[in-house]
């Protein structure tokens, strides 16, 4: 699984003109905006283990993590996260998993994230999605596991 992780000031994800999911930040506190994306190999487990990156990650304020101050996260599930762009000018998908596969794994962060206390915002899987952000530093980390 990977994601892309970002710290943001404001996020929020629109689906045909309504907000699906928006992360409530207190003025001069942070939020994450997690994109995940499943290949075909992931399990339970690498969601359970990429929550627990995302959770325990210190890239908020004085080098704490989402889990020391409580900070909401926005979960979109990003299958292009796994482009293949190595040959030509459009990129492949193979190694993006299918929808029923992908869905329950992204299902299983956010659930592995609430579970260890999070506040979590998510976007509608296999929508076209409008996220919106503000990417505070700018902060963007790349997870992997």
């Amino acid at each position: 699984m990977r994601a892309v992780l970002q710290r943001v000031t404001e996020a929020s994800v629109a689906v045909d003109d309504r907000i699906v999911g928006a992360l409530d930040i207190p003025d001069g506190c942070h939020g994450l905006v997690a994109l995940v994306g499943v290949t075909h190999e992931d399990t339970a487990a690498d969601a359970e283990k990429l929550a627990d990156k995302i959770w325990r990650l210190r890239i908020l304020d004085g080098e704490r993590s989402a889990a020391d101050l409580d900070a909401p996260i926005l979960v979109i599930s990003q299958f292009t996260l796994y482009a293949n762009t190595a040959k030509g000018r459009r990129p492949s998908w193979n190694a993006a998993a299918p929808g029923p596969t992908a869905a329950p794994l992204v299902d299983a962060v956010v659930a592995s994230l609430r579970a260890a206390g999070a506040t979590v915002a998510t976007g509608e899987f296999g929508a076209h999605m409008r996220v919106s952000l503000v990417n505070d530093g700018p902060v963007t980390i790349q997870l992997e596991v």
